[in-house]
């Protein structure tokens, strides 16, 4: 898939994972390359699991010498409220993870909460198709296995829409290949992918 262009020159790798860019996560790129047009020197990233949120806020954190709390809901409310002035003090971003941005995230520190809401929310999406397959074929590539072009299609309209989804799904076909000693077929892929429950083809 095509790459899209970002004012930062973000790599392609950190350690042993990769950030993938595509629609379902451009606005998010987008923002996190403009720290210039903050309103406030912090943003909160929220976005499903498995969707590659914390490897992203490591690469952000790496280009832009900016602090990262991760996990946020289960930190100390003081120290996020302290992280979040220093930023505004020493005009360095701070990127603040969280399952949901509040009111879903419930923060009990009156101060925290009134500079979180006025924090900006940078939401990643569950993944389109460019990203499913995307997602798959570098999953399997670290597997040691190659995703055949006519499986690719097969799958793309098939599995869960969802970082989760595309995760089991990846993980299912490389127990059967393993199994099996076959490389990765239609037939294999559908019989496999059945019998997990993953796919119902009747």
């Amino acid at each position: 898939m095509s790459q899209i262009a970002l004012p930062l020159d973000w790599p392609a790798e950190e350690r042993e994972d990769a950030f993938i860019a595509s629609s379902a996560n451009a606005e998010v790129l987008r923002h996190l390359g403009h720290v210039g047009l903050w309103p406030v020197k912090a943003t909160i990233l929220v976005g499903p699991r498995k969707s590659g949120r914390s490897l992203l806020g490591r690469i952000f954190a790496a280009k832009t010498g900016g602090r990262l709390i991760d996990d946020a809901e289960r930190q100390e409310e003081e120290a996020i409220f302290h992280a979040w002035n220093h930023a505004q003090e020493a005009r360095r971003p701070l990127l603040i993870i969280a399952d949901a941005p509040p009111p879903g995230w419930r923060v009990a520190l009156p101060d925290l909460a009134s500079r979180l809401a006025a924090t900006p929310v940078a939401r990643l999406q569950e993944p389109d198709d460019a990203l499913i397959l995307a997602l798959v074929e570098r999953l399997l590539a670290r597997r040691g296995l190659v995703l055949p072009p006519e499986v690719a299609r097969w799958l793309a309209t098939r599995i869960e829409r969802s970082y989760v989804g595309v995760l089991r799904a990846v993980e299912i076909l490389d127990a059967e290949m393993l199994a099996r000693r076959q490389r990765l077929t239609v037939p294999l892929a559908r019989r496999a992918l059945e019998a997990a429950g993953v796919i119902d083809e009747t």
